[in-house]
């Protein structure tokens, strides 16, 4: 691997409202090497795009407040000037937004969108500036590219909007490319045709790029690394294979069953996770997803370290490897979030209360060592 071009550390982004102070973001680290494709995955409201945005300084206000560390290329994101920031911005990182119909200026031509980009970073003439997007629409797949140039965002479909957002932020070549769950609201077919899209163009041009989604489906073909985000926080961290094949949080077991799958009967129902994420006006003491989670017990009042805990890459799980790849198996062995269980502490371990029929022997669910850490789970919460 490279060395880093972006380096984020213990970055914590609060906001201040009425309400009372929003944690956002809660010691987030991360790098990004050259060329590298990292998905930070997560429900809506984990953090993702607050953390994305924070790099940029979109969400700059006289009520946030940022602290820790960002640096691209050596330069302190979260201290630059403004004018610093807009010479960043674009040319060297640049963003593909969510809903590009509200991120498009809907009276102003395509092709004049894409050029006020290009003549804010570079001294073009006008026919180099009209060439330049021509090619950058024919490169993300618009058909007719010199034609639709002059077409208006409202003449386009979700699909070939999306791809005017790509070309967009390809227009100065940068360095970083940030894409906020760039295939929200498209349909499949079309989800497959950008994310292919942005495979092809980070293997032409060696961007690196941070994909943005809450989908973990989405990120399996593209994605070198994966940064799973809960309640403000990494709670996981690891390559694709690592985060597929041996996930070590059980909120990444959660999502990874609520994948949809061909081969499950069309009569079952779609797993997901119960209960809703936290109010990051008040967060939860200790591991944010302990509400949720059906193996929390007593240790889970202190906040769990993100560090590799035996499993070759870091979490924030206080249970052991072992419990852990014992735990995440569900129905017909496939990985999932079970139900709320009960458990409590015996000389032999955790014992799991789960499925025991009454007066059974109930079963061992961990090892010796952590029984002092058990309690008894509430069946429902």
């Amino acid at each position: 691997m490279s060395e880093p071009i972006l380096e984020i550390d213990h970055l914590q982004v609060e906001f201040r409202t009425d309400e009372g102070v929003v944690h956002a973001v809660d010691d987030v680290s991360l790098t990004l090497a050259a060329g590298e494709v990292l998905a930070i995955v997560g429900e809506s409201g984990s953090g993702k795009t607050v953390t994305a945005m924070s790099l940029l300084g979109l969400n700059r206000s006289p009520n946030a407040t940022f602290r820790g560390s960002a640096r691209y290329r050596g330069t302190q994101l979260l201290t630059a000037s403004e004018d610093e920031l807009r010479a960043i911005r674009g040319a060297e990182m640049a963003m593909i937004f969510q809903d590009p119909m509200t991120s498009l200026n809907p009276v102003q031509r395509i092709g004049d969108q894409i050029a006020e980009q290009i003549l804010a970073h570079e001294k073009l003439t006008k026919a180099e500036v009209r060439d330049r997007v021509v090619e950058l629409m024919d490169r993300v797949g618009i058909p007719r590219a010199a034609e639709r140039a002059r077409a208006y965002p409202h003449e386009f479909s979700g699909g070939m909007r999306q791809r005017v957002m790509i070309a967009l932020a390809l227009s100065c070549s940068p360095s970083v490319l940030i894409a906020d769950e760039p295939t929200t609201a498209l349909d499949v077919t079309i989800q497959a045709q950008i994310l292919e899209r942005l495979k092809e163009l980070k293997d032409e041009t060696g961007t690196a790029i941070i994909l943005v989604t809450h989908d973990l489906g989405v990120v399996a073909d593209i994605a070198d690394r994966i940064a799973v985000m809960y309640g403000g926080r990494i709670v996981e961290e690891g390559t694709v294979d690592e985060i597929f094949y041996d996930p070590q949080h059980p909120y990444t077991w959660g999502l990874l069953g609520s994948i949809t799958r061909v081969d499950r009967d069309r009569g079952e129902r779609l797993p997901s996770i119960a209960g809703l994420p936290p109010s990051l006006l008040a967060p939860p003491e200790g591991c944010h997803f302990r509400a949720r989670c059906p193996h929390e017990f007593e240790r889970c009042g202190q906040v769990p370290p993100l560090e590799d805990r035996g499993a070759g890459h870091p979490d924030r799980c206080w249970l052991t490897v072992e419990q852990k790849r014992a735990r995440r198996v569900v129905d017909d062995g496939e990985i999932g979030l079970a139900a709320k269980v009960a458990v409590e502490a015996s000389p032999e371990g955790l014992v799991d209360r789960r499925e025991t029929p009454p007066g059974a022997p109930s079963r061992v669910a961990g090892d010796a060592g952590a029984a002092e850490d058990a309690r008894v789970a509430e069946e429902d919460r």
